[in-house]
């Protein structure tokens, strides 16, 4: 046991807060993740318990931008993706529009086949179906 765990040893039963700084808790990240030494073993040697050396690794860790979006633009992008989300919401209401006037002009034929007693949706000028007039 390395005498800085080994005075921390002796100093714990004085319920003392330790209170680490970056650069040593980098460091031991740093030693992890580069192979010099396990997880197990920088707690015996540095008497730091595991869910503290866990956290470290999270925050200091190379590791902690797996899970992360990282965004790289050139100047002026941001304008550009304005414009293109401006144009889109352009896009989506003439097409909100297009639909309104495909229902409207599909409802006039409807009507208008009820009052002309003819089906216009299938074929022009053939009576309504159900009311075949023989002659």
């Amino acid at each position: 046991m390395s005498t800085y765990a080994h005075n921390k040893k002796k100093l714990s039963n004085q319920d003392l807060n330790y209170r680490y700084s970056s650069a040593f808790k980098q460091k031991v990240v740093i030693e992890i993740e580069s192979g010099v030494y396990t997880v197990g073993e920088v707690e015996r040697i540095y008497g730091v318990t595991r869910a503290t050396i866990y956290e470290w690794l999270r925050r200091f860790g190379k590791d902690h931008l797996i899970n992360r979006t990282v965004r790289v633009q050139m100047r002026g992008e941001s304008d550009r993706i304005k414009e293109l989300e401006k144009e889109k919401q352009k896009l989506e209401a003439a097409l909100a529009q297009a639909h309104l006037k495909i229902i409207a002009l599909e409802s006039t034929i409807e009507s208008a086949g009820e009052l002309f007693k003819v089906d216009l949706k299938k074929k022009f000028g053939t009576p309504a179906s159900g009311k075949v007039s023989k002659k």
